[in-house]
């Protein structure tokens, strides 16, 4: 986030804070007491302005307090005994390739920010700072603050409300007090409803010691899970929930609740005793389905790394049969060459006819025609274009569901393209005719058995009126379009 954004949002918080507290003080519980200073309502307002000094200090705290960055030079100590952090998949010391430097353990790399933080959190837009190591605490004070100053707020204005409903007319609230317990109630619950259900979040994050981005690996990990993918794997820094609030808010419950500094320097941290039930294992554990990029490889004996022969690979190292773009444009291209061959035109330079091949026409396995001409005759544009305009048609829709021809592509089942002319052939072919051409209705002459003489018949003497002899011609071409 830019500089001049997060000052931005640090001032939003800021005065929205600002107004919830003393708008309501000024405008609403003031006037309630006849604007008189009296000790039931320094009683009311004194533990107010207590938690609202208390919000301001921590959120300055949490705004100004380095959330904790890597010393320079900092590498782990591989020959302590107390271990270290190590890669997924390598098991070498974690390395940020942003900052060149190595990280401690449950240290990420912030990109706003733009340096790895210590024990990091999330970055917090509101208050335009990375939450990490040495001001989570002023954060959870923060959160908590807030929670009880908001309802300590809403308790005061819900008072006042039910004292006017019960008042009489001309002991009523004025024009600007009912506008300020209006607003104040707008500001108010969405804040508490919002803020109180990230608390709850993080609340429970500090029972189990555990970071937003830490909650997402062990979301991944109960999927894993689940899935039989892997074993269960216990969460290493779940040292029991006393010691991890003392972690975050310092070792006397009596001063959780005021600012502290937390216990260590983030570049280490207190992990579950391992045991024959429950053996320590590396946190977050590898999914063994996952793919592993080259560099992965460089450290792993078992698994040596080994290019193939061809860069054109796929699976196995041969190139993939189905792999071919599939979209609208190629369809819509293909229906066009379609029509511009049945009328005769030939399509102009630079037209692309729909086929585009697997590979580039210089790979070993490039299938397309060699002669530059496509199937229909038509010459190819620098041998790309290598299909027939009978494409569509071709066996490649060799699978059907429900009485529709569909195939595997690249980005799963394709149905196949068919345009409104074909589909009206069909109907005509249904229907016992030939598409293209006129059917003609010619009655059957009248029988001599209906009172009418051989011989008449015979001499063409009989007249046939209009409405027992006609003749019907119809033409099933592309007229039904219209």
């Amino acid at each position: 986030m830019g500089r001049l954004l997060g000052r931005i949002w640090v001032g939003f918080t800021t005065s929205l804070i600002a107004f919830i507290a003393y708008s309501s003080q000024i405008f609403v519980i003031w006037p309630w007491y006849g604007s008189v200073l009296s000790i039931d309502l320094l009683k009311l307002l004194i533990p107010f302005n207590a938690l609202v000094g208390m919000i301001f200090w921590n959120y300055f705290l949490t705004v100004f307090t380095d959330p904790g960055r890597v010393p320079r030079a900092w590498q782990p100590d591989t020959q302590s005994g107390e271990g270290y952090e190590v890669k997924r998949l390598s098991g070498s010391p974690r390395f940020c390739r942003m900052c060149n430097s190595y990280k401690p353990p449950r240290a990420h790399h912030c990109r706003q920010c733009r340096r790895c933080v210590l024990r990091m959190d999330h970055h917090c837009p509101w208050v335009n700072n990375c939450v990490g190591h040495y001001n989570y605490g002023h954060f959870i004070r923060f959160l908590f603050y807030v929670d009880v100053a908001c309802s300590y707020h809403a308790a005061m204005i819900t008072r006042r409300t039910l004292d006017v409903m019960n008042a009489k007319f001309w002991e009523g609230p004025d024009t600007v007090e009912f506008i300020f317990i209006i607003l104040n109630y707008v500001t108010c619950i969405p804040v508490l409803l919002g803020v109180g259900g990230f608390s709850l979040y993080h609340f429970y994050c500090l029972l189990k010691n555990t970071t937003t981005i830490e909650g997402w690996e062990k979301d991944k990990v109960a999927t894993l899970v689940r899935r039989g993918k892997i074993h269960e794997v216990k969460f290493p820094y779940n040292i029991g929930d006393r010691q991890n609030i003392e972690a975050v808010l310092g070792r006397n419950p009596l001063l959780w609740c005021c600012p502290s500094l937390p216990l260590g320097d983030g570049l280490k941290f207190s992990v579950v005793e391992a045991n024959d039930e429950n053996p320590q294992q590396a946190w977050p554990p590898e999914d063994p389905t996952e793919f592993r990029p080259h560099s992965d490889y460089a450290d792993d004996e078992d698994n040596p790394l080994s290019l193939p022969k061809s860069p054109w690979t796929y699976a196995n190292g041969s190139v993939n049969p189905a792999l071919e773009p599939s979209n609208a444009y190629r369809r819509a291209s293909k229906v066009q060459t379609k029509r511009k061959t049945r009328a005769g035109k030939r399509p102009a330079v630079g037209y692309t006819t729909g086929f585009v091949a697997n590979v580039p026409p210089y790979h070993p396995n490039y299938t397309g025609p060699t002669d530059g001409t496509h199937e229909n005759g038509l010459e190819s544009e620098g041998g790309y274009a290598s299909s027939s305009v009978s494409d569509a048609d071709s066996d490649e829709y060799r699978y059907s569901q429900g009485g529709v021809r569909i195939r595997r592509g690249s980005e799963g089942l394709e149905v196949r393209p068919v345009d409104r002319e074909e589909i009206l052939n069909r109907y005509i072919l249904t229907r016992g005719a030939e598409a293209g051409h006129y059917r003609r209705y010619v009655p059957e002459p009248v029988s001599s058995g209906e009172g009418v003489s051989s011989n008449e018949v015979e001499n063409g003497e009989l007249s046939v009126s209009n409405d027992n002899m006609y003749e019907e011609e119809t033409l099933l071409t592309s007229v039904a379009k219209s």
